[in-house]
């Protein structure tokens, strides 16, 4: 089995679906690529049982056949290779693998192309198409947010409900929470799954630049399928009853602020170099047109102060946050100013963009209180 092929370009190929495999594998074969010949085509898949991504491109062979080829080595002749035409050249019979290049070649040893995992054809299966842009953007937005308590699965991953008004992605570990809405993506009918977030980072990293893809997504009670351009992302979902966040989210917040987001995020960052290590809390003091944000650190004797003009509609306030979930939060809003709506200092805030930048684009993000030093 012969075929030649670009380095560059099977290079390319290999690091867009390379970050699906692990170092802790189960299972041996899975260290390395599925190569699949039909023809003309070439389709390669890595994968970690759980998820798996292939990516198929155009190469000069006129055969078919499969191999599994090891990753790591592969991708490392790549990576020192200049732009060049390359002749892989297959022994069926021990799985002998001859990379012939300009001023040389590599020999190396693969394994049974049958042996590698097959992934199922999911069955009753729903289906919508949403915008590369608009699930990056979904992602980008959501995925910070969510928890890493193995214990509390359905944490881990984001909450995607598809209406046949909008589509709604939601992430929380339970001290912050992310509701994202987009009105002009919508769905045939009514439905949700958890995304794992494995699946996420590698569909957040491969969308980045195909912000004009269209993304088709399939998907059942148990897995989803994700096909866009060249490439095709299958996961297994995540199991379980996600909870009700509309309940959290607090309806009356009759106390706004509105600031600057990037001079309070800039202030945040100062002031909680500042902040005790453990709760990296910082207090924030609202009354009348000032914002006090302080922080301290009495075991260190550390503490500062800053001051920012702000517009405030509510009683005076004094409440505290974690400092890295306002600095997340804040880093993820691309509006220039932002409300902070609260009720009580003992009560989750809301955090929104003080003008929504895209009309059909709905932002929320939670975050629980921290009782405040007296």
């Amino acid at each position: 089995m012969n075929f030649v092929v670009s380095s560059s370009s099977l290079l390319k190929h290999l690091q867009t679906i390379s970050g699906v495999l692990t170092t802790s594998n189960t299972l041996p074969i899975l260290d390395n690529f599925l190569f699949e010949i039909n023809e003309k085509t070439l389709r390669v898949s890595a994968s970690d049982i759980e998820t798996t991504m292939k990516t198929t491109f155009e190469v000069d062979a006129n055969e078919t056949g499969k191999i599994c080829i090891p990753a790591k080595l592969l991708l490392d002749v790549l990576k020192n290779l200049p732009d060049q035409p390359l002749t892989f050249t297959i022994n069926p019979e021990g799985y002998g693998i001859e990379i012939t290049y300009t001023n040389g070649k590599s020999k190396m040893v693969g394994y049974n192309g049958d042996d590698f995992p097959k992934v199922r054809e999911i069955e009753n299966t729903n289906s919508t198409l949403i915008k590369g842009e608009v699930l990056a953007d979904a992602i980008n937005k959501t995925i910070f947010a969510t928890g890493t308590d193995d214990l509390r699965p359905v944490m881990s991953g984001v909450f995607c409900q598809f209406t046949t008004d909008d589509m709604t992605f939601v992430a929380t570990d339970a001290h912050k929470l992310v509701r994202y809405r987009r009105s002009d993506s919508t769905s045939s009918g009514n439905s949700s799954f958890i995304l794992p977030k494995k699946a996420l980072n590698m569909l957040k990293n491969n969308l980045g630049g195909q912000a004009d893809a269209e993304v088709k997504i399939e998907f059942n009670d148990s897995n989803a399928v994700f096909n866009f351009k060249d490439i095709e992302l299958t996961c297994r979902l995540i199991d379980g009853k996600y909870p009700n966040y509309e309940a959290v989210i607090p309806q009356e917040n009759p106390n706004v602020l509105t600031v600057d987001r990037e001079s309070l995020l800039r202030s945040i960052k100062r002031v909680s170099i500042f902040a005790n290590k453990t709760t990296h809390q910082v207090q924030l003091k609202i009354s009348g047109s000032e914002l006090a944000i302080s922080a301290e650190d009495i075991d260190f004797s550390n503490e500062a102060k800053e001051r920012l003009t702000c517009s405030y509609d509510g009683t005076d306030m004094e409440i505290g946050f974690n400092s890295r979930f306002i600095i997340e939060m804040l880093s993820n809003i691309s509006s220039d100013e932002i409300k902070l709506m609260m009720s009580q200092p003992n009560r989750a805030g809301l955090i929104v963009p003080a003008v929504q930048e895209n009309e059909h684009e709905d932002i929320l993000m939670l975050v629980m209180p921290v009782m405040v030093n007296s």
